[in-house]
């Protein structure tokens, strides 16, 4: 693992998907990149609270709160933090007429991001951009249900695995690969945020919702999903000079999804 005495510094940090309120958020994971990592501006890209799964259950541990209050704290030291609700915490978006703002962190439905060399992306969660959730919520909150079945499954199937050795692996996303029917909607999915990127004249689309962290070329705009903190514990990172990277903090810094990270190391200010 890096050295925890000295952070990260990028110009923007974009998040999404975090699922605050739900038992596969890895806010441990989350807590310790905020507190290693320092930005200008933080893009919070929807989903960061999910309000569905909260209206069904309530689970709400301390690791939540002190990721709530680090990302407050960046507020008051004066960086520039965006929230953009997404379809698990679209009860926020019902505030977004109001020009609403809390401690710091503004409100949006979607925003327009220029980057360092002056090219401009838009950022928004992209649930908008899903058919089964514009169209047919029934389904989509089947899909959650189907999503939230496969990681307790998951969870079972590593709990075996470790007693015999072998080291962790993602079940959920290694069924996300396999059926063809989720990598045709993930393709339409990405076709169709590049394509209002381009409808809008802007050089690029940030967004999130279907937890697939990736950033390549989609018919001429540059498109990239910054993943979510559950499975794969991606950030999207822009540096000074207006650089992109896709930063998968756990894999970097060897990060066990066997056990809880107890410490990270450095405080909020």
């Amino acid at each position: 693992m890096q050295s925890t005495d000295q952070k990260r510094r990028y110009r923007t940090i974009f998040l999404s998907d975090v699922h605050l309120g739900t038992r596969g958020c890895r806010a441990d994971f989350l807590l310790d990149f905020l507190r290693r990592t320092d930005c200008e501006q933080l893009f919070l890209v929807g989903d960061i609270i999910d309000g569905w799964r909260l209206r069904k259950s309530w689970y709400w541990s301390r690791e939540f709160d002190e990721v709530l209050r680090e990302i407050l704290a960046m507020a008051r030291r004066g960086v520039g933090v965006t929230y953009i609700p997404g379809n698990h915490d679209e009860m926020f978006r019902d505030w977004l007429g109001l020009g609403f703002e809390v401690a710091g962190v503004r409100m949006a439905r979607d925003a327009v991001h220029e980057g360092a060399d002056g090219r401009r992306y838009l950022v928004i969660h992209g649930d908008e951009f899903d058919g089964v959730i514009r169209y047919a919520k029934v389904l989509a909150h089947l899909g959650d249900w189907a999503y939230d079945w496969a990681l307790t499954v998951n969870r079972v199937f590593n709990s075996a695995r470790r007693r015999l050795g072998y080291p962790y692996w993602s079940l959920s996303q290694w069924l996300k690969r396999q059926v063809k029917g989720a990598v045709k909607a993930i393709d339409r999915f990405e076709v169709a945020l590049a394509g209002e990127a381009r409808r809008r004249g802007l050089d690029g689309v940030i967004c999130g919702h279907i937890h697939h962290a990736e950033m390549r070329m989609v018919q001429g705009v540059l498109y990239m999903n910054d993943g979510d903190w559950v499975e794969s514990c991606t950030a999207l990172v822009e540096h000074a000079d207006g650089r992109f990277e896709l930063v998968d903090w756990a894999a970097e810094n060897r990060l066990s999804f066997w056990t809880r990270l107890e410490r990270p190391a450095v405080a909020a200010a």
